[in-house]
């Protein structure tokens, strides 16, 4: 039963990663048809991340309350019902309206899965179901690619993931005797008997200040490789564009298959162990970019960072239960979420700013500027676990 229930969440972690990547693939259709400029994506994006963020927040009530399976159930069929919002509608005002249940429910999910399996499963499961959510956001545009190759239109695409969204979350109102049956009862029963945590007394929690920073900067350096490599190839290096996107999708591929990997490492690597490791590879990357040995060096670099950034995430998310205690544990998980967040909303605009106004060759110097900060912050909470 324990690995049906495991086999379960590897699927939702698949499932998480779908919707993530859909907008960027559909959207040069949708803006057409639509009649709107192509910045409007962004206004998309971050009520999506707004809606994240607030879920994210809300997440230990919620999992004290009806558990982590509940949870998540009720977020996925959330999701499933905006993304079926998204393949019905014909107007941009209501892509936006779609998007208040997509963030919302994208959010509670991603908080309880992530403190389920901290708290009940190793280090290497949570590298291998980080490497499924990379499996996920490759699937959502292959999935959207292949309707549009075939004669049909975006919505169909999202149609066709809001269904198998749909089919995950009748299977996790199903299991969850199973989720009941792993421990959750006995976790819930302990959370009920203390109330949830206020915002502002979570972040009076030694060292929450440093792992929040610790997400914010990981995950902004993660969504501005994600949305600007291709850009400073093609206007830095000089690459051709065809291969700049085509280096650009390795860097998701590198965090893929570089977490398939970390999941063996963690048998013989801790959590700051991994974290060092992934640190010292982003650094190499980046120092590639920046090193003038010509165009393949830059693409090297970028396939190193993929890589680099593959065992951070994951082994940051797993080591809270034991930093913080299993009590705490989803209340600091789910600011560690909304941190993370509002990392991937706010910076990569900014680089965009920087980019234009300044040059697109500041992209590995931010990179080094966001690995920086989120390393200090990691060695201030590793140093504080030890006082």
């Amino acid at each position: 039963m324990v690995h049906l229930l495991l086999a379960i969440i590897y699927v939702s972690f698949i499932s998480l990663g779908l919707p993530d990547s859909l907008l960027g693939a559909a959207w040069p259709s949708i803006y057409t048809e639509f009649g709107v400029p192509v910045s409007y994506a962004g206004a998309i994006s971050m009520i999506i991340a707004a809606g994240t963020i607030v879920s994210s927040l809300q997440s230990d009530r919620l999992t004290r309350r009806f558990g982590a399976g509940l949870v998540t159930a009720v977020s996925v069929a959330m999701t499933a019902a905006a993304l079926f919002g998204f393949s019905v509608s014909h107007s941009f005002g209501l892509l936006c309206l779609w998007a208040v249940p997509y963030g919302l429910g994208a959010g509670s999910v991603d908080a309880a899965l992530n403190n389920f399996v901290a708290l009940h499963y190793a280090s290497r499961h949570m590298s291998w179901l980080h490497c499924m959510w990379g499996v996920g956001t490759t699937l959502g545009p292959y999935i959207i690619g292949t309707v549009l190759a075939g004669g049909g239109i975006w919505n169909q695409g999202y149609r066709c993931i809001s269904l198998l969204q749909l089919g995950l979350s009748a299977i996790l109102f199903l299991s969850l005797p199973l989720w009941r049956a792993h421990g959750s009862t006995e976790d819930n029963a302990a959370d009920n008997r203390t109330p949830p945590l206020a915002l502002r007394e979570i972040v009076r929690i030694p060292g929450a200040k440093a792992v929040m920073l610790a997400f914010f900067c990981y995950c902004a350096l993660e969504q501005t490789v994600m949305l600007w490599a291709s850009s400073y190839l093609v206007l830095a290096k000089s690459i051709p564009a065809v291969t700049a996107a085509r280096f650009a999708g390795l860097f998701c591929i590198g965090i893929t298959a570089g977490r398939a990997l970390s999941g063996f490492l963690t048998l013989r690597l801790n959590d700051a162990q991994m974290v060092r490791l992934g640190q010292a590879l982003i650094t190499a990357g980046a120092a590639a970019m920046l090193l003038p040995l010509g165009g393949f060096a830059a693409l090297a670099g970028l396939v190193l960072t993929g890589l680099g950034c593959a065992p951070v995430y994951p082994c940051l998310i797993h080591s809270t239960p034991e930093r913080f205690g299993a009590d705490k544990s989803q209340a600091v998980i789910g600011v560690q979420m909304a941190s993370a967040y509002t990392g991937t909303c706010l910076i990569p605009p900014l680089f965009g700013m920087i980019a234009e106004h300044i040059s697109p060759a500041a992209f590995p110097f931010c990179l080094l500027l966001l690995l920086l900060c989120m390393a200090l912050s990691h060695e201030s909470l590793l140093r504080g676990k030890r006082a």
